[in-house]
């Protein structure tokens, strides 16, 4: 989804097929920035599959992982900033912690948090 930290920006969902940069938004959160627009966060769902590239040497030797990465975006439970990524390690880093500048391309289909396929089947 998106960090609370940028409900103050425009958003839209991810999109399968497009590529996205990690980006420092003028209130200092690092979140995924949308191609076509560079004012528009781009909400990712939880479990969808992403590949990064061009994480920081220092990220990338800090926490024994590789880039290019297969990754899982995930929602930390604690701390400030809450979207990560899961590495084949296990190590999660925020989106903070990978900084600005990271490529991500969706590797599967954009899917649906549970809680609103749930509302969706009661409807």
């Amino acid at each position: 989804m998106c960090d609370y930290s940028l409900e103050m920006y425009r958003s839209r969902p991810a999109r399968a097929g497009e590529e996205y940069r990690t980006h420092r938004f003028s209130s200092g959160s690092i979140g995924f920035l949308a191609p076509d627009n560079e004012t528009t966060a781009v909400c990712m769902a939880y479990d969808t599959r992403i590949r990064l590239e061009d994480v920081p040497r220092t990220i990338l030797s800090a926490h024994g992982v590789t880039s290019p990465a297969d990754v899982v975006f995930v929602r930390k439970e604690t701390g400030i900033y809450q979207d990560a990524v899961r590495f084949a390690n296990g190590r999660e880093l925020t989106l903070q912690q990978l900084g600005p500048g990271v490529r991500a391309r969706i590797i599967d289909e954009v899917r649906q948090p549970k809680r609103e396929a749930k509302a969706l089947e009661l409807a």
